[in-house]
């Protein structure tokens, strides 16, 4: 494995080692050697330069995951500008907060993708915001000549004080998004960490499926020039077309999430006795509760190690994962043990006390991936507490041995008539039902329980839809408490957004209505 200073660093220093080597492929077959990337990502550098981007210029670029919005991210890095990538999902109104809130100078977007016209809404935002300049990416990015570049700025001599060069921003419901401010150093040490628990390695085929604009498409973007494998690219995450991409060249990497992980197990199920992933060696997860159900279906139906999943956040990403030489039980029930060398964890209970091993409270973490704080330092003092440690929301234990359970989000929790019922808890416990393809746990307003229990559920294709009875009856030979079986059964899509994680809000107001 090789490391770096910055983004750019490593793409140098990948071309030094296995310049040939087959960096990223798209649906298209265009592919590009680390050789071809860096060159690419040269001339995009000077295209941008000549844009007036140059070393802390503020650039948001909304782009979907394709061979150019790889290359845009390690040109942006050559330059030394302040990238802030944006998810696809985001329009006028959090693309238009997110680029006066960076101050940013340049915004980068397609014409158009998945029927929506970007460059309208860009050319409407440029107009409002004084300084703001469009780059529409059709075709091309824009290109010049890698000879008129300055040359790259000096590293600081302490990693620790590598300047903020990316903000993401977490995807708010109901009020504005909130931006991470990170450095090449605290990304950097997230993905060392990651591509050695899961032995990651030169021959490996990375699928791609998520967004690029996601914190994580940055961290497989390093973790490929870390240790040389090639990335899958695909723009639109399409069951049919995506894996059969995904098969035709070999992944052996399958990410990223409970909800990609359901589609490949439903499509090898299409055709039980013929292995979809031949190469297949790990299911990394991510970003989304995992039923432990999940790992043990796809281990024995589709080979491999089976899911392999990590915890972490946009303010600090993957602070837990699993490794690849981890027992089956750790790998189904946990988010595997603190990561990287450096990261701290501590649960801290709600009364304020600390937790016992096993005992829930919420997760607070700490260590060198921890972002910078926020872009608006107001929410900072909330966030953090007085020793540095970031107040993640989520609920959770840590085990015996120092594993991660993520048990749900501090306002995931369902109040009955003042008890308190985990929704993952009756999520994992459904998801083992056989005609249950997906399902979510909801609380709604109720004027006599205070919250009422909801489950929403996808019903396997093809068979009867699961009956109220049929779930009640199932959730009680599963034990689970009588006040913790939900009243309510609606059986529908569960919707999930590109990073995979299930849209409850929506799903509140979709059935609350009537509340």
């Amino acid at each position: 494995m090789i490391d770096g200073g910055t983004l750019w660093q490593l793409v140098e220093r990948r071309v030094a080692e296995t310049p040939d080597a087959l960096c990223t492929i798209d649906e298209q077959e265009h592919s590009l050697s680390f050789a071809d990337f860096e060159q690419a990502a040269l001339r995009a550098a000077a295209g941008l330069a000549a844009l007036g981007v140059g070393e802390g210029t503020p650039v948001t670029w909304v782009l979907p995951t394709c061979n150019d919005a790889l290359v845009l991210t390690a040109a942006l890095s050559r330059l030394q500008a302040v990238q802030n990538p944006v998810l696809p999902i985001y329009r006028e109104r959090e693309v238009g907060f997110v680029t006066r809130q960076t101050g940013a100078r340049l915004l980068c977007v397609p014409p158009a993708f998945r029927g929506f016209d970007y460059q309208a809404m860009a050319r409407q935002l440029a107009d409002a915001q004084p300084g703001l300049e469009v780059c529409v990416v059709d075709d091309a990015l824009p290109e010049g000549d890698p000879s008129t570049l300055p040359p790259a700025p000096p590293l600081p001599a302490d990693p620790q004080d590598s300047p903020v060069r990316w903000i993401f921003y977490t995807s708010g419901t109901t009020s504005d998004p909130k931006g991470a401010r990170h450095s090449d150093e605290t990304l950097m040490s997230t993905y060392r960490g990651m591509v050695r628990v899961l032995d990651m390695r030169d021959d490996d085929r990375h699928g791609f499926a998520f967004p690029v604009t996601h914190i994580g498409g940055v961290g497989w973007l390093m973790g490929g020039l870390m240790a040389g494998f090639a990335q899958l690219v695909v723009p639109v995450w399409d069951p049919k077309t995506t894996v059969a991409f995904f098969a035709k060249h070999d992944i052996t990497v399958a990410g990223a999430g409970t909800a990609f992980h359901q589609v490949y197990l439903a499509a090898q199920r299409e055709h039980p006795d013929t292995p979809l992933f031949p190469r297949a060696r790990i299911f990394p997860g991510g970003g989304a509760p995992k039923p432990p159900q999940l790992h043990y279906d796809i281990k024995r139906e589709m080979g491999g190690l089976g899911v392999v999943s990590g915890y972490g956040l946009t303010e600090c990403p993957i602070i837990a994962m699993n490794r690849t030489t981890d027992p089956d039980e750790k790998l189904a029930e946990t988010e595997g043990p603190v990561n990287p060398p450096g990261a701290e964890m501590r649960v801290v209970k709600l009364d304020g006390k600390p937790a016992a091993p096993g005992e829930e409270g919420e997760i607070c973490a700490r260590g060198p991936q921890l972002c910078l704080g926020y872009v608006d330092t107001s929410l900072d003092e909330a966030a953090f507490d007085a020793e540095g440690f970031f107040r993640t929301g989520d609920l959770g234990f840590l085990d015996a041995e120092g594993f991660v359970v993520i048990t749900g989000r501090l306002k995931d929790v369902i109040i009955r008539k003042g008890e308190n019922i985990s929704a993952k808890e009756v999520e994992d416990l459904l998801y083992k039902h056989p005609k249950v393809a997906d399902v979510a746990v909801i609380g709604l307003p109720d004027p006599k329980l205070g919250e009422r229990c909801c489950a929403v559920v996808a019903c396997e294709p093809g068979g009867e839809p699961l009956a109220f009875d049929e779930m009640a009856d199932f959730l009680r030979a599963q034990k689970l408490m009588v006040q913790k079986i939900p009243e309510q059964l609606e059986i529908g899509e569960v919707p999930r957004n590109p990073a995979g994680k299930v849209m409850k809000q929506e799903l509140r107001e979709r059935y609350g209505a009537g509340s």
